[in-house]
């Protein structure tokens, strides 16, 4: 009883994919679990061995003869969670085979001749109508990036924003050299 409940509400769920599945579904495709997610385009009669929790349905036979999976169909919707954010560095060049600065690391935060890097708060240009007065000069100030984000900064920026410049009325004068450090 409970096995026949549970293959109408699998065939119920698989009929609200028909217009991801090239060929006409007509309910009497056979349902199998796979186990995870899988970033790879899963070709016809292609088994894959995952390991995950919680199994994903797929199409089985077709009665035409081809092996559909509803991963496959559903993919492209689902960008955000099979495509992880990159920052890629070139590391060489095609014009010169030199290695490139990314340039948002050089927009978004400020290197000291020291080798600390400065950043702003997160969110001080969203939602400025709503936060108070105290919350929006807090967001305003700038705060030091960690050891580790510093490293990964100085990896995606080449020795030419690592010099030191000489700025007249330079605010951070007084933070490029760091001096009584306790050793």
């Amino acid at each position: 009883m409970a096995a026949a409940a549970l293959s109408r509400s699998a065939a119920g769920f698989l009929r609200s994919f028909r217009s991801f599945v090239p060929l006409a579904f007509n309910g009497t495709c056979s349902a199998h679990p796979i186990s995870g997610l899988s970033t790879l385009y899963l070709k016809p009669g292609l088994s894959l061995a995952m390991s995950a929790q919680k199994p994903i349905l797929s199409i089985g036979n077709i009665p035409c003869g081809h092996s559909v999976s509803i991963l496959n169909s559903i993919r492209p919707l689902l960008p955000s969670i099979l495509h992880q954010q990159v920052r890629t560095v070139t590391k060489f060049s095609k014009r010169k085979g030199k290695r490139k600065t990314v340039k948002a690391v050089v927009h978004r935060f400020l290197r000291l001749h020291c080798g600390l890097w400065l950043r702003r708060k997160a969110g001080y240009k969203k939602s400025l109508w709503k936060k108070t007065a105290r919350r929006k000069r807090r967001l305003r100030e700038q705060v030091f990036c960690n050891k580790t984000q510093s490293k990964l900064l100085d990896k995606m920026t080449t020795s030419f924003w690592k010099r030191r410049n000489w700025y007249t009325n330079d605010p951070f004068q007084k933070y490029h050299d760091r001096t009584n450090l306790h050793f």
